[in-house]
């Protein structure tokens, strides 16, 4: 049971599920060769999946080609259906550093099949996840830096203010695909500089106003 908490008022939350969202950020859409979407593409990642600061990420044995994606967490503080853009944002508890590691091998031999990306996604410890700050703590989500680094060295380095979709419409579109009940996470896709991680690396990411995520991988 993967529990999170906003750390300001104690307030814990049981994880249900992580709703991510694709292909967010230009520069990421190009450096993958993937073309912009015209409409939301998400995927799910089981709460199974999320470790805590500080711990360590298993690369399962049937990858070689584990990416690091650095991302803004939400989280969802109360019951959310068909909401629309214009209140969604009245339903984020808070916000948290959310790491998407994605197996890039085993993702795209899933794609070149058309078939589902949660085995590349899903796997025990691939979504490392820091405390949250509360909502009203952070008073413009799409205006903060976003960095990630792997021992010291700078990987990612940028806005949110790049996203391509906001949050208002990210969680509206979201919820109209899935209920979103308190303690669900939204991750809202990652800028460009992923890469891959190795063995022994130590991994950090940082967003300005929240906070930061560090594990280890094994």
């Amino acid at each position: 049971m993967a529990i999170v908490r906003i750390v300001a008022t104690g307030q814990e939350y049981r994880v249900g599920k992580v709703v991510c969202l694709a292909r967010n950020y230009v520069d990421h859409i190009r450096e993958l060769g993937n073309a912009v979407p015209e409409a939301p593409v998400l995927f799910i990642k089981p709460a199974t999946s999320i470790i805590a600061d500080g711990g360590t990420v298993v690369i399962p044995p049937y990858s070689q080609d584990c990416h690091h994606e650095v991302e803004l967490a939400v989280l969802i503080g109360r019951t959310a259906k068909d909401v629309p853009a214009e209140t969604a944002l009245d339903f984020v508890a808070g916000y948290g550093v959310g790491i998407d590691l994605t197996l890039r091998d085993v993702q795209g031999t899933l794609k070149a099949k058309g078939l589902p990306w949660e085995a590349a996604k899903g796997f025990d410890t691939a979504c490392p996840l820091s405390d949250f700050v509360p909502a009203a703590a952070i008073v413009d989500p799409h205006a903060l830096a976003i960095r990630f680094r792997i021992n010291g060295e700078l990987r990612q380095d940028a806005t949110t203010a790049l996203m391509l979709r906001r949050l208002p419409e990210i969680i509206a579109f979201a919820s109209t695909r899935f209920t979103l009940e308190a303690g669900d996470v939204i991750l809202t896709g990652t800028p460009a500089g992923v890469g891959p991680v190795h063995s022994g690396d130590q991994l950090l990411g940082e967003i300005e106003g929240i906070g930061s995520i560090a594990v280890r991988v094994a």
